[in-house]
C-alpha cells in the first residue's frame, strides 16, 4: 500500500487566474465582502441568463438556506419537508427556526424527492419544501412546483449539486421557485473554497436575504466605507446573522464561474467513459439527464448489487487498499442519532432510502482527475468486483 500513490475521492481545480485574483484583493485592501463579491454576483446572474434574478453570495450554501426559510417566513410551529436522503444541512436550517423537519423518501432511480412523497406529506403546518436536486440531476420539478402552487407552500431548491444543471431545457436557478441556493464548497463543481449564493426573482425576499446576511444592518458595509460623502449612519432592522461571503473567496469564484463551462464538459465526457466501462458489471448506474436536461454530475453514485457478493463497506476498504479514495452519499438523515431520536424515525420509514444507503458508493469523478486517474478507478473496480 505504501508503494501506491493514493488517488483521492475530490479536489478543487484552482489555476492561476483565481489565485492571481485572490492577490490582487488582498493587494486592493478590501479583503472582505466588498467589489469583487458584487462582480461575484453580477457574473453569476448573467451565467444564468435571466436578469430578472438577483444573486446574492453568502459564506455557506447552509447560512444561504437558512437565510432563504427566514426569508419566506418559516418559523417556530411550521413545517418543511425535506428528503431523508440528504446532507444534515437541508434538515438542520429548519430547526435553526424552531420549525419541524419532515422527512419524505425519495425516487429509487434519481435518488431525488418525489411529488408523491412531498403531497403524501403536507400538513396544514406546512410552510415550505426543500427538495434536493441529488448528485447534480434535478428533480421532477413541474411535478413539484405543481403541488406546492395548490397548497401554497414556498419552495427552496437546495441546489448544492446542480451547478450547471439543466431542467426542461432552464438551468437550475431559473424556475418557477421562491429560491434556490447553490454551494461552491471544496468538493463541488466549481469552488470558492467555502461559499454559496442565494438566487430568487422576488425583490423583497433577496432584500430580506442581503439584510438578514450581516447582522439586520440596513446597508452594507462597502456601501458605508466607500461613499464620497459621510456615510457612517445604519439601522439594525432585524436580529441578523453574519452570513456574507468575503472578497478573497468571490475572486475565486469569478474565475470558476468562467471555468464552469470547461469543467461540465469534461464531468460529462468522465460519466461517459464510466457508463461504457461499467456496463457489464454488477452495478447499478445512476439515472441520466432525460431529453432537453442536463447532470452536472457532481457524483458517479452506483449501487452494487447483491450479486456482486460484496458488501459496500468491504468494497470501499479494497479500494482503499489500491489507492483509490471512494464516498458514500449519503447517510440517510433518518440514521443519525439526533434526527432519529428527535423524531422517532426507523428505516422502515424510509424503504427506499434505506435500500439505496445500504448499497450505494460515491467513485471518483472530479475535473483534477487525468485520463490515467480514471483508468486507475476503472482498473480497481473491476479488479475488486471480479476478484470476488
Amino acid at each position: 500500500m505504501s508503494n501506491i500513490k493514493f488517488l483521492p475521492f475530490a479536489l478543487p481545480d484552482i489555476g492561476d487566474e483565481e489565485i492571481n485574483e485572490v492577490a490582487h484583493a488582498l493587494r486592493s485592501g478590501w479583503v472582505t465582502t466588498g467589489p469583487k463579491t458584487k462582480q461575484f454576483e453580477t457574473d453569476f446572474t448573467a451565467f444564468l441568463g435571466d436578469s430578472t434574478l438577483e444573486s446574492i453570495a453568502v459564506n455557506s450554501a447552509t447560512s444561504g438556506l437558512h437565510l432563504a426559510l427566514e426569508a419566506v417566513g418559516v418559523g417556530i410551529g411550521d413545517e418543511v419537508i425535506v428528503p431523508t436522503y440528504t446532507f444534515t444541512a437541508t434538515a438542520e436550517i429548519v430547526r435553526y427556526l424552531g420549525a419541524t423537519p419532515v422527512m419524505v423518501d425519495v425516487d429509487p432511480l434519481t435518488f431525488n424527492m418525489t411529488a408523491e412523497s412531498f403531497l403524501s406529506a403536507i400538513t396544514d403546518k406546512t410552510k415550505a419544501v426543500v427538495p434536493v436536486h441529488f448528485a447534480g440531476l434535478a428533480c421532477d420539478m413541474d411535478s413539484i412546483i405543481d403541488v406546492a402552487k395548490k397548497h401554497n407552500i414556498k419552495i427552496i431548491e437546495d441546489a448544492a449539486h446542480a451547478l450547471p444543471t439543466r431542467y426542461k431545457g432552464r438551468l437550475i436557478g431559473t424556475l418557477d421557485t421562491d429560491i434556490t441556493v447553490f454551494s461552491f464548497y471544496a468538493n463541488k463543481t466549481m469552488t470558492t473554497g467555502e461559499g454559496g449564493m442565494v438566487v430568487t426573482r422576488n425583490q423583497e425576499l433577496a432584500k430580506r436575504c442581503k439584510v438578514m446576511r450581516l447582522h439586520g444592518i440596513s446597508r452594507d458595509a462597502f456601501d458605508r466605507y466607500t461613499s464620497t460623502k459621510p456615510a457612517w449612519f445604519y439601522e439594525v432592522i432585524a436580529p441578523g446573522f453574519k452570513y456574507n461571503m468575503p472578497d478573497i473567496a468571490a475572486a475565486i469564484g469569478i474565475h470558476q464561474l468562467r471555468r464552469l463551462p470547461s469543467f461540465q464538459e469534461k464531468r460529462e465526457q468522465m460519466a461517459s467513459i464510466y457508463f461504457d466501462a461499467f456496463k457489464d458489471l454488477p452495478l447499478d448506474m445512476p439515472a441520466s439527464a432525460k431529453e432537453n436536461d442536463s447532470h452536472a454530475w457532481h457524483l458517479f453514485p452506483v449501487k452494487i448489487k447483491s450479486e456482486a457478493g460484496i458488501e459496500r463497506a468491504r468494497f470501499i476498504e479494497k479500494m482503499a487498499e489500491l489507492g483509490i479514495g471512494c464516498s458514500v452519499h449519503f447517510i440517510p438523515l433518518h440514521l443519525h442519532p439526533y434526527w432519529r431520536e428527535t423524531y422517532s424515525l426507523t428505516p422502515e420509514m424510509f424503504p427506499v432510502a434505506q435500500q439505496i444507503f445500504e448499497q450505494e458508493v460515491s467513485l471518483p469523478l472530479y475535473t483534477k482527475m487525468t485520463y490515467d486517474d480514471q483508468k486507475r478507478v476503472i482498473e480497481a473496480v473491476k479488479q475488486v468486483l471480479l476478484d470476488v
